[in-house]
């Protein structure tokens, strides 16, 4: 992590990671760089449905391979790269046909290491194989949900699924909110965690920091007017004034009620719920 010296009352308080000892410094390869427009907090009709996003430093768009079905063709790491759409650092694999492809990152991870994607790979850093191939106690990301569609679980930095058991076709997996979970044992996994778990100590730091981030400014309930938010009104700074516990600006209840569905198709696979 990376302090700065308090020249100022932001600077005070800013902390981010120190990319120079982690990333390679070279350009995007700019075959897999595109730009994209981002619609932000929006829907496709173009409605607002995330409050808080929107504007920000204009981002190019990295194809990043989640479906990794370059199958038994070793590749080796040529770079480690920052990418601002996400959360992780990607990494550019040359294999060994001469095609680049960029994949997500894993802890660890150093330029020259060779990686493969294979049914018979080693459980080596990297390497993506069959979950029934995986042994017991490992961890791994980009964990593949539905055959054939790619890695939809574990993606953001820092975080690890560990293997739990394998019994009956199904693997069982300790996500990283402790939700443990079945997941079909031919689908595939990475094996390791994603880089960059530092992300989580960092500290914006001031204001303008955060709008070049596309985090637009949020206001409290609790400060605006009782037509505007459940929370508002009242003589002064006041608590929330609530039986029913806080509500949403939309009088919907928030902060830890269950929202998810209650009969959804996936809750046979669920072993074990979040911690609340």
């Amino acid at each position: 992590m990376k302090k700065y010296n308090p020249t100022s009352p932001g600077r005070r308080g800013a902390e981010i990671v120190e990319y120079n000892n982690v990333l390679t410094r070279t350009d995007p390869w700019r075959p897999l760089v595109s730009g994209r427009k981002r619609d932000v907090g929006r829907n496709s009709k173009g409605r607002i449905t995330v409050r808080h996003k929107g504007g920000g430093v204009k981002r190019l768009w990295r194809a990043v391979d989640f479906r990794y079905d370059k199958k038994d063709i070793p590749g080796r790491i040529v770079s480690l790269e920052y990418d601002p759409n996400r959360s992780g650092f990607i990494a550019r694999v040359k294999y060994r046909d001469g095609e680049y492809r960029y994949v997500l990152a894993p802890q660890g991870i150093a330029v020259g290491r060779e990686v493969i994607t294979s049914e018979h790979a080693p459980v080596e850093l990297g390497n993506r194989l069959p979950l029934q191939k995986i042994p017991v106690g490992t961890t791994v990301f980009n964990v593949e949900l539905t055959g054939g569609k790619g890695a939809e679980l574990v993606r953001s930095a820092g975080t690890g699924a560990i293997v739990l058991a394998q019994e009956g076709g199904f693997t069982h997996l300790e996500l990283p909110s402790k939700e443990v979970r079945m997941v079909r044992a031919e689908n595939w996994a990475s094996v390791g965690a994603v880089s960059n778990p530092e992300r989580a100590l960092m500290t914006i730091g001031n204001a303008g920091r955060a709008r070049r981030k596309g985090i637009r400014p949020s206001v409290r309930g609790t400060a605006m007017n009782p037509v505007d938010h459940p929370h508002g009104g009242g003589e002064g700074r006041t608590l929330i004034g609530r039986r029913r516990g806080p509500a949403t600006p939309w009088g919907k209840p928030a902060r830890g009620v269950k929202t998810r569905k209650k009969k959804k198709k996936s809750d046979d696979y669920i072993l074990s719920r979040r911690r609340k």
